[in-house]
C-alpha cells in the first residue's frame, strides 16, 4: 500500500508551480520539482537547512514568529512580485503568495508558498513576445550556428558546448494519439526550455523528437547544471491531450568542445550521451567524456 506522504509528495511534484515548506525554526522541509526547475535549487540542496541567501527574497517572509509579535501571521501574497537569484546566478522575477499551516489546534506549524515565473512560458528569451514567432531556430540556422562556434573555439575563441535534448514520450505519444499530438508537445517542450536559456544561447530542432541548445558555460560541471534546470523547466511544460495532462520529461546528454576534436565528433558526443540518459529510463542528463575544462575565473 502506498504511503500517504509519497502520495502527498508525488501529488505537489506534478504541480507547475514552485511550492515550498519551511518550518518554524526557518529550515526548509519540502521543495518541489517545478521549484528546482525555477530556481536551479535541489530539493537535496535544501531540506533541513536554512534557505541560501539568493533564495531570502523569496523567503523573506517565512520567518518565525517573534515575542513581540505573538498573534501577528505574514500577509497572505497575492500575486506579489519577488525577485530571487537562480543558482546559477541569473535574475528570476516571479510572483508569489504565503500561507500559513497550522495543526489541528490551531498552533502555527510553518508556512507554505506557491511560486511561478513572472513571464509566461510562451515567452521568448529576452523578453521578446512569441505571438506569431517560434521559439527556436531553424536546423539550417542551428547548424550554421554551430560552424561559426566551433571556427571561432578553434581559432582560441571562447569555449562552448552542446546539449543534445530528447522528449521520453514522443515516440509513444506518436504512435498512440498521431503526429499532431506529437508536435504540439514538442512545441510546448520548446516553450518551456525557451524559458531556461541564457542570452547569448540558441535552441533549434534537431529530428523530430529532440532540440540542440548552442550554450557557452564554461565548464563540463556547469554544462550539466544547466542542463539539470533545462530539464526541471521542461517538467513544467503544460501539455493536454483530450482533457488529460500528459506528463512530459527529457534526457539530455551534455558535451562541451575540445580543440583536439571536429564538430562532427562533438555532435556524436552529445548524441551518444542523450541515448545514453534515454535507455537508462529516461529523466537524466548525461556528461560526455573528453570536452576542454576551464576555469571558471
Amino acid at each position: 500500500m502506498t504511503d500517504r506522504t509519497e502520495l502527498l509528495e508525488a501529488a505537489l511534484n506534478s504541480l507547475v508551480e514552485g511550492i515550498a515548506l519551511v518550518g518554524e525554526e526557518g529550515s526548509v522541509v519540502f521543495w518541489n520539482q517545478a521549484a528546482e526547475a525555477i530556481t536551479g535549487h535541489a530539493e537535496v540542496d535544501l531540506v533541513g537547512l536554512p534557505a541560501p541567501e539568493t533564495l531570502k527574497p523569496l523567503l523573506e517572509r517565512w520567518v518565525p514568529l517573534t515575542d513581540a509579535e505573538p498573534d501577528l501571521d505574514p500577509k497572505p501574497m497575492h500575486g506579489s512580485p519577488v525577485h530571487v537569484r537562480h543558482k546559477l546566478g541569473h535574475d528570476v522575477p516571479a510572483m508569489a503568495r504565503v500561507l500559513v499551516l497550522r495543526d489541528g489546534l490551531g498552533g502555527r506549524i510553518g508556512t507554505a508558498a506557491v511560486f511561478h515565473p513572472t513571464e509566461s512560458l510562451d515567452a521568448l528569451p529576452q523578453g521578446e513576445s512569441s505571438e506569431g514567432k517560434d521559439v527556436k531556430v531553424s536546423q539550417a540556422e542551428l547548424k550554421e550556428r554551430l560552424e561559426t562556434e566551433f571556427e571561432d573555439f578553434a581559432r582560441g575563441g571562447e569555449t562552448f558546448g552542446v546539449l543534445w535534448i530528447t522528449v521520453d514520450q514522443a515516440h509513444d505519444l506518436r504512435k498512440t494519439h498521431g503526429a499532431n499530438a506529437c508536435n504540439t508537445m514538442i512545441e510546448k517542450v520548446a516553450q518551456a526550455l525557451a524559458k531556461g536559456l541564457r542570452p547569448t544561447e540558441k535552441l533549434g530542432r534537431w529530428g523530430d523528437d529532440e532540440f540542440l541548445v548552442v550554450s557557452h558555460e564554461r565548464t563540463p560541471e556547469m554544462l550539466a547544471s544547466h542542463a539539470q534546470a533545462l530539464a526541471g523547466l521542461a517538467r513544467t511544460a503544460d501539455f493536454r491531450w483530450w482533457g488529460d495532462r500528459v506528463s512530459i520529461t527529457v534526457s539530455i546528454g551534455a558535451a562541451q568542445a575540445d580543440r583536439a576534436g571536429t564538430l562532427a565528433e562533438l555532435l556524436g558526443r552529445a548524441k551518444a550521451a542523450m541515448s545514453s540518459s534515454f535507455h537508462a529510463g529516461g529523466n537524466q542528463i548525461t556528461s560526455a567524456p573528453g570536452g576542454l575544462p576551464c576555469s571558471p575565473s
